[in-house]
């Protein structure tokens, strides 16, 4: 994973701060299964840069039975709320766009079939605990973790 691999090569270099890689940016790859699971469930960047997110539906089964997506919700959403909620947002791959539902959303990719990917940027401006799930009817009770922002 490329942020391990640059706390790696600032620790050779006696760089303590994570922020100093985060100037060109940060970027988190991410990717999930047929077995519903993101293969990390947590991450931890600086607040107000750049994000990329490059995520990986690495399965095999058909889309329609075995979709994936990442959306990135606001700090305090309802997790559970949220996903019970998107899958009346079929037309626009489970994620709501109107509504108290679609405010918590900061960022979401494409939902994936096998072996697709879909890169995305964004930021996350204020401090905290911002929730990924993926929003695919049922997935999101196995499929979350946490970005961090520091």
């Amino acid at each position: 994973m490329k942020i391990k691999l640059a706390v790696i090569l600032m620790s050779l270099f006696g760089l303590t701060s994570v922020s100093s890689v985060a100037l060109a940016g940060t970027t988190i790859e991410l990717s999930a299964n047929d077995t519903m699971q993101f293969d990390s469930k947590s991450f931890e960047v600086p607040a107000g840069e750049e994000i990329t997110l490059v995520f990986t539906n690495k399965g095999a089964l058909p889309k329609a039975a075995m979709g994936h997506n990442v959306v990135i919700l606001k700090p305090g959403s309802n997790v559970m709320g949220f996903g019970a909620g998107a899958v009346a947002a079929a037309a626009t791959e489970y994620v709501p766009q109107s509504g108290s539902l679609a405010e918590q959303v900061v960022a979401n990719t494409r939902l994936l079939g096998p072996n697709e990917t879909d890169t995305i940027k964004f930021k996350l401006d204020a401090p905290g605990e911002y929730s990924f799930i993926c929003s695919f009817p049922g997935h999101y009770a196995l499929m979350k973790g946490i970005i961090t922002a520091k």
